[in-house]
């Protein structure tokens, strides 16, 4: 099968369409992914071993403007791009997993009669895939309640989102020796998403001194590029070094994610797609803090679904500091029935066989070779 992939600007919209990419691969197939040369695809993508293309694409502001304009023109051109990479790779299927970047590519793939599939990773959908949903053969789907945002019933399958093999291959122990952490003792993980999370580093700064006086408790701490020097300084204005605490972990990013999530017994993140799908198929709990600024504010509605079937707290970002974050960890740390039961609400709102699920679409999907 050969398939290609279009999807970027975010993890969110890259880890799905990697998952499938490897999967596809691993199978004896073949893939492409086609994304823009300044979204985070341009990095992962290619580190990945996954063959990559660009096309010139890039967002709408959704109000008249220079840059409105610029962003049609451009996707008029990205489109004779797309179809120039369709016509040289001849995939049977295109997939598009979000992003502006899939607009073209999908759109190019219907006109020249490619069968086109596209994954929704939230649930509240974006807009380009609202938008694509119209000519896509199937639309995949991560939580039911999306499925009303989309006018055709007919082509919704609900799949769940793919998690890297990586994550269910990898142990506590080896997790933790990854980090040179006690397996034995409790540990947090906190991850802003790809970018970081400066609200989320501000109210942990405030309470470390807090924290780090529990002797059984261990951190995973990931900033993000930009937050990394300035979590370092608050600490070390609190006389806290870092280094010198051997259940502190702090790290700007972290490419083997899988370790940090095997590691933890709980974590405190965004409500991205990609992190919700990895926690739910894992049963990991979590303090879900939605970023407030997401299109659509997808996330509050992604975090507010785990929050109701009590496998996660929900902390709106405004609401969000030093107080109300150490709050949330105690009331579930003091209570290791809470910890259990929340392991256990999160497990069953995952879809842990989701790539199969996937794979089943795609499979029935793809133009047959030859045609």
């Amino acid at each position: 099968m050969r398939v290609l992939f279009a999807g970027g600007g975010t993890g969110g919209h890259v880890y799905p369409a990697l998952a499938m990419a490897k999967n596809i691969l691993k199978n004896g197939g073949q893939v492409l992914y086609v994304g823009t040369n300044k979204g985070l695809e341009a990095k992962i993508v290619p580190e990945a071993g996954i063959p990559f293309r660009t096309i010139e694409v890039e967002g709408w502001q959704r109000k008249i403007s220079w840059q409105a304009l610029r962003s049609v023109y451009k996707a008029f051109k990205g489109l004779g791009q797309a179809q120039k990479i369709i016509r040289q790779f001849k995939p049977q299927l295109i997939v598009g997993t979000g992003g502006y970047v899939c607009g073209p590519v999908v759109l190019a793939g219907f006109f020249m009669k490619i069968p086109t599939v596209i994954h929704e990773q939230n649930a509240l959908p974006g807009l380009t895939n609202k938008i694509l949903a119209r000519i896509a053969n199937k639309v995949m789907i991560t939580f039911p309640s999306s499925a009303k945002y989309f006018s055709n019933p007919k082509k919704i399958v609900l799949t769940g989102l793919p998690v890297r093999e990586e994550i269910f291959r990898t142990s506590r122990k080896e997790a933790c020796d990854f980090f040179k952490l006690d397996p034995e003792k409790i540990t947090i993980l906190v991850s802003g998403g790809s970018r970081g999370a400066k609200s989320i580093n501000t109210a942990l700064s405030e309470i470390y001194p807090r924290l780090l006086q529990n002797p059984d408790l261990q951190i995973i701490h990931i900033t993000g590029e930009q937050g990394y020097k300035e979590v370092v300084n608050k600490l070390i204005s609190q006389g806290i070094d870092p280094v010198k605490y051997d259940n502190l972990v702090l790290k700007p990013y972290l490419y083997e994610m899988e370790y940090g999530l095997k590691a933890a017994d709980l974590c405190i993140g965004r409500a991205g797609a990609t992190f919700i799908a990895e926690i739910t198929a894992i049963g990991l709990p979590a303090i879900l803090i939605p970023y407030p600024f997401a299109a659509e504010n997808h996330q509050e509605f992604n975090a507010r679904s785990l929050a109701e079937q009590n496998g996660a707290m929900m902390i709106l970002d405004k609401n969000l500091n030093g107080n109300t974050l150490f709050e949330a960890i105690q009331s579930i740390l003091q209570n290791p029935s809470c910890l259990r039961k929340m392991s256990e609400n999160i497990k069953r709102a995952g879809n842990p066989d989701s790539m199969t699920k996937i794979m089943k679409v795609l499979e029935k999907e793809a133009k047959p070779n030859g045609n």
